[in-house]
């Protein structure tokens, strides 16, 4: 248990005290709520010996209904202190679960949906907040309550009416405490049928576009009827089990009335309990009656948070795998020379290596262009560079310092890096730029744009800069989105410039002017750019060709064409195209 509650440690330590004065005031509302039956009882036995004055009734009168507000004052702070904390470890656990998701590896987020993720950071937190709530309000109200009732009983009430009113009570619990196990099973398939209905639901709308290009969406409608559909199944299984639960339980409940009423009536008629003390009693008893029913909420509740618990544990076990060193090297930045000393990586679930025996040199300032087919290592080679993944210790220097001993804050904000994924925030185009920090000017943010082609784009947008551009940049083009992303790089001033196949969804000809405007900048950085196109690399200090993970061809544009290898293979077959389309340039 000590385990499972270590994520919690921090938080349960700091708002204990917040606890405590809930669970004291509960038990104060108890207290207060043993009063009035014995008030009722005393009401009882005063008008039946004719001793009950107008004065005597009004001062039971506001007796009880002291009581009720004092009781009704005591629900409304221990909701505060109970509740109202339930939801401060709602705030802090999900604060505290997004946080370790940004500090988990690349890797992580191959293995997990993020529909599953989206069930943990609402379902299970939602749980383990009713458990830390609602569970522990449960917990203290049924055992204390129990306790108290049937002591108070035992010491005021005839004890064979006590025994006997109390006889069925046992076959409440028993009924609850299994009924409890079923709901609890029945529940983790509900939460699982969510979990499914979510994730099918995010990845649809994420590809909806797919979806529409191949005229799918009776058929995704047919697939989410059917996630739908098993959802309102096992919640339906669910619901019949709870709703014979409710009506049983009510009904052994109910017998320990109809034992009071027919034995305590007759002890009342022989006059062996008082009438004062028999309505007292009853009311004690459904007093009594709730705690056992509670039994059964209270395990539930506490299981489904506990087992919540289990899974968001899962999560928060798991490590970074890419984090700082323990002998970090402790440099202001980076200057931008590159070196791959026989470098080989394999991915972790892979049998060949992706990289094999990377042997290069990149000086500060230079531009290298990188060239291959597809799955030739070309996107490897930059994830190696931005520690998406670790290669082994000497194989990737930068600036003479094995790349692993450089602070992760200082190599991430030194590189700027454009992937192929061209991913855009559902918020302003402005915002995109600026990205990297919030102290960012607009007239950085206007400069960037017109490095990267696409200021003249966003000026004509409705709000130009201030455009809202939807969930993954949606209502921009490719060739935009893809400007945008140089923009968000270059605004950081990196030291590395990164540009992995982002001019593929530009034309040539507003290549070619994204690169001029790109030359003075590159002067000043290592650049490194990755493209299928000739037209994209030709004009880089030294260009490589990587073939199966291997630096197959390496030189110049001209030395390389006139190698005659792969490399001049790949630009004839382009010289061919574009002369069989006018308007494209090689």
């Amino acid at each position: 248990m000590r385990q499972k509650l270590q994520v919690l440690g921090d938080f349960l330590r700091r708002y204990r005290y917040r606890y405590v004065i809930g669970v004291i005031i509960l038990v104060a509302v108890d207290v207060l709520q043993l009063v009035v039956p014995r008030l009722l009882g005393n009401l009882t036995d005063a008008f039946r010996q004719g001793a009950l004055t107008q004065q005597g009734l009004l001062r039971y009168i506001f007796l009880i209904i002291g009581v009720a507000l004092l009781v009704a004052v005591g629900r409304y702070f221990w909701r505060i202190y109970i509740f109202g904390t339930a939801r401060l470890l709602d705030y802090t656990l999900r604060n505290k679960f997004f946080a370790h998701l940004e500090t988990l590896s690349a890797n992580f987020f191959n293995k997990h949906k993020t529909g599953e993720l989206m069930a943990h950071a609402t379902n299970d937190i939602n749980a383990v907040r009713q458990a830390f709530g609602q569970g522990i309000m449960l917990t203290v109200d049924a055992v204390f309550l129990s306790i108290a009732t049937i002591s108070v009983m035992l010491t005021t009430i005839d004890t064979r009416l006590v025994l006997l009113g109390l006889l069925p009570l046992p076959f409440v619990a028993l009924v609850v405490t299994r009924f409890a196990r079923v709901i609890h099973s029945r529940f983790l398939r509900v939460q699982e049928a969510f979990a499914g209905l979510t994730d099918f639901v995010q990845e649809n709308l994420s590809g909806i576009r797919v979806v529409k290009a191949f005229v799918q969406e009776e058929a995704e409608l047919s697939k989410f009827r059917q996630a739908n559909e098993t959802l309102v199944a096992t919640n339906m299984n669910l619901v019949r089990i709870w709703g014979l639960f409710g009506p049983l339980v009510q009904y052994l409940a109910g017998l320990s009335f109809v034992v009071v009423l027919g034995y305590g009536g007759r002890l009342v008629v022989l006059g062996d309990v008082s009438l004062g003390d028999f309505v007292a009693f009853t009311g004690y008893l459904g007093m009594a009656i709730w705690p056992m029913m509670a039994i059964g909420w209270v395990v539930n509740t506490l299981q489904r948070g506990m087992a919540s618990l289990d899974r968001l544990n899962e999560i928060f076990r798991v490590q970074p795998k890419i984090t700082d060193a323990e002998d970090i090297v402790d440099i202001p930045g980076i200057e931008g020379r590159i070196e791959f000393r026989n470098l080989a990586f394999r991915y972790p679930e892979a049998t060949s290596p992706v990289l094999d025996g990377i042997a290069l040199c990149i000086p500060a300032g230079m531009t290298l262009g990188i060239l291959g087919r597809t799955g030739s290592g070309k996107s490897t080679l930059v994830d190696l560079l931005l520690r998406a993944y670790d290669p082994s210790p000497g194989e990737l220097l930068i600036d003479g310092i094995d790349i692993t001993k450089i602070p992760l804050s200082i190599l991430r904000r030194d590189i700027g890096y454009v992937p192929q994924d061209d991913f855009l925030f559902s918020t302003s185009v402005g915002r995109n730029i600026a990205f990297a920090s919030d102290e960012l000017t607009r007239e950085e943010v206007e400069y960037a744009a017109e490095l990267a082609g696409v200021a003249d784009d966003i000026r004509e947008f409705p709000d130009e800069f201030d455009t809202l551009i939807g969930e993954r940049g949606v209502t921009l083009s490719g060739g935009q989105k893809q400007r945008v992303t140089i923009a968000r790089a270059l605004i950081k001033d990196p030291k590395i410039l990164i540009l992995d196949d982002c001019f593929s969804a530009v034309d040539t000809g507003t290549e070619e002017r994204i690169l001029k405007s790109l030359r003075d900048v590159r002067q000043e950085r290592t650049t490194i750019l990755i493209s299928h196109r000739i037209s994209t690399l030709k004009e880089a200090d030294e260009i490589i060709v990587l073939d199966e993970g291997q630096v197959a061809e390496q030189g110049d544009h001209e030395s390389l064409v006139a190698l005659g290898g792969l490399y001049a293979e790949i630009h004839e077959r382009q010289l061919l195209e574009a002369e069989l389309s006018p308007d494209e340039e090689i």
